[in-house]
């Protein structure tokens, strides 16, 4: 087998590979001396067919095997021979002439046929202890686990249903048709629904015009949509509601007490505020470790710089530009009212997809030099918590994991990440700081963008 390199310019590569008709003629003598003590064949004894014979009837479906092992082996075996590593799947490119391929098949010609790719760029790990990471911490305080409890104690109120008007703090259960110019809107309207008068739940002025409705009673409540409401096309658009109220209830007391507790499952009210010290601190916990991930991520970008391969960044852009795209048409908003244009935009993106590449091959790079390896436990943990997101469809969800190796890898790949990220941790320097709990919540302007997972 001969190889040829014919292009290396950067990281694209080309490679021409001729594999002699007479390796091809051998391999097919292997194959039909193989075949012949197992092809059966009318008029021949089991094992007496004549190679020649087989040749006739079998030759060329027999060397169409061999042609395509040699496209499905030999490409990742010459790469790896080189020491390289392709960046995506290697292009493969034969003769398009009809003759040609038949006398290939036929065993009269060699087999020519190219190998386009681009290699994964070489570098080399860096230290990582010079790194600094300043890891925000948030001390729960007693009085935010209390208004905590407060807000499980009103939401697990509840209400009896009474004559008269109602107030603020009161559930009223209705109807209502949302109208825009004497049309009916979608997602205007509903049976049923219940609203505690002062929720904020509705948009502002709706639960204001419903103090003071009775049981039975129909009203038209006149509202205007903000204008930054999330659907445009009912942003800053003035609205009537038609609504039919069926019935009133009040606020019934709710002592915050052991009583409570044990209502919803827990044994004791401070059983209660414990718990709910875990889940706070658990949500600053995510918080924190977004930003120390940021800080981490942010000194990496600074440390390596090196040739991209052009497809893998391709790739990349087209997953963020396409989510990009969705989400403008859902909010039916432009680049104009984003304070841009579609330009500098996927200038931004662009850029932003090369970041995402460069620390997807650096975290690779670490994590397979310090040994960093995701478990089975760990990845059947991560399986079956996709699992329980889909009730019902447990089965069907496994069953995708078990027959999709990249549904797998979606899963592991994460995994594989966090893994990677707590190992440069150890070793960076991480020193504590206290901030107030609206430091730790404020988003950068650029967090969820420049992030490598987001």
């Amino acid at each position: 087998m001969q190889v040829t390199e014919t292009k290396a310019e950067g990281l694209k590569r080309e490679i021409e590979i001729v594999v002699p008709a007479s390796d091809l003629e051998a391999r097919l003598q292997t194959r039909l001396f193989e075949a012949k003590d197992k092809v059966q064949l009318k008029g021949f004894r089991p094992g007496k067919v004549p190679v020649s014979h087989l040749r006739k009837m079998y030759g060329k479906s027999l060397m169409a095997e061999i042609v395509n092992e040699i496209l499905n082996s030999t490409p990742s075996s010459v790469i790896a021979e080189r020491k390289e590593r392709a960046a995506m799947r290697p292009e493969i490119a034969m003769t398009e002439d009809e003759g040609e391929a038949d006398k290939v098949l036929s065993g009269q010609s060699d087999f020519k046929f190219t190998v386009s790719y681009e290699a994964l760029p070489d570098f080399e790990v860096q230290d990582s202890s010079g790194i600094k990471i300043e890891r925000p911490i948030v001390e729960v305080s007693d009085e935010e686990v209390a208004e905590q409890v407060e807000r499980i104690a009103e939401n697990a109120r509840t209400y009896e249903e009474k004559d008269g008007a109602a107030e603020n703090g009161d559930k009223v259960t209705l109807d209502f048709v949302g109208k825009i110019d004497g049309e009916p809107f979608e997602g205007g309207a509903a049976e049923g629904a219940e609203l505690v008068i002062g929720s904020g739940r509705f948009i502002p002025g709706f639960e204001e015009q419903l103090v003071g409705v009775s049981k039975g009673e129909e009203k038209t409540v006149e509202v205007n949509f903000p204008e930054d409401y999330g659907a445009a096309h009912l942003a800053g658009k003035a609205a009537t509601f038609e609504t039919k109220v069926h019935t009133v209830s009040a606020p019934t007391e709710t002592a915050i007490d052991d009583e409570m507790a044990k209502k919803l499952g827990l044994e004791s009210l401070e059983k209660l505020q414990e718990v709910v010290r875990d889940q706070i601190q658990s949500q600053y916990g995510m918080a924190t470790r977004q930003k120390v991930k940021r800080q981490l991520l942010d000194a990496l970008d600074k440390q390596y710089d090196f040739a991209l391969p052009d497809k893998l960044v391709d790739a990349e852009f087209e997953n963020i530009w396409n989510q990009v795209q969705r989400e403008l048409t859902e909010s039916g908003k432009t680049f104009e009212d984003e304070d841009t244009t579609e330009e500098k935009a996927r200038e931004e993106y662009r850029r932003l997809a090369e970041r995402r590449v460069r620390l997807g091959l650096v975290l690779s790079e670490i994590g397979e030099k310090a040994g960093v390896q995701v478990g089975e436990e760990e990845l059947q943990r991560a399986v079956f918590e996709q699992m329980r997101r889909y009730p019902g469809q447990e089965q069907e969800v496994l069953k995708m994991f078990q027959e999709n190796p990249e549904a797998l890898a979606s899963i592991r790949a994460p995994l594989y990440e966090e893994k990677v990220v707590d190992h440069l941790l150890e070793q960076a320097d991480v020193t504590d700081k206290t901030v107030t709990k609206e430091e730790l919540m404020a988003e950068d302007e650029e967090d969820s963008a420049a992030a490598l997972s987001a």
